[in-house]
């Protein structure tokens, strides 16, 4: 414990956990108050980009990608169903199973707000120097790939696209 510094009343300032969901929330505001101004939740928003890269994805995948309870994500998915962004079909090697897939109209509603996204990430990376920019991103992948439960882990049965 001799590398932490022992400031007194400094623990958020170096509490990793703190940092990293302070510097999420911060980030993400700006695109959060954008995808409210498309119509949709931010949850809606996660499940469409998380398809965006996996079409066809089990409910359980698709919570752990989403950052959500598997409940939640039941219920997400409903009513993105509902309102039509999504189609739930059976999975074609095991009929029991059910993927979760993009419909036109989620396709629809995703283009533009993956450029937005985009055009947000460069500004909130603009905001640092050119050398931690650059590192920023490895070291995040680095971090998750040495924790467990690292949601970019695809489980082999969950990858497969389906029909």
């Amino acid at each position: 414990m001799d590398d932490i510094p022992a400031r007194k009343g400094a623990f958020l300032q170096d509490y990793l956990l703190f940092l990293l969901a302070a510097a999420s929330a911060s980030a993400s505001a700006g695109f959060h108050a954008i995808v409210r101004q498309h119509g949709l939740r931010v949850p809606e928003w996660r499940v469409l980009a998380c398809l965006h890269d996996s079409d066809g994805q089990m409910l359980t995948r698709l919570a752990a990608l989403a950052l959500m309870e598997q409940s939640a994500m039941t219920r997400v998915v409903e009513r993105m169903e509902e309102r039509g962004m999504l189609e739930r079909r059976g999975d074609s090697r095991d009929r029991r199973r059910v993927r979760v897939y993009l419909s036109a109209q989620g396709r629809a509603m995703l283009a533009p707000l993956m450029r937005l996204a985009r055009e947000q990430e460069a500004q909130v990376l603009g905001s640092l120097p050119p050398e931690q920019r650059a590192a920023l991103k490895p070291m995040l992948v680095g971090l998750l790939a040495a924790l467990p439960g690292n949601p970019l882990d695809a489980e082999p049965e969950d990858s497969l696209a389906g029909p």
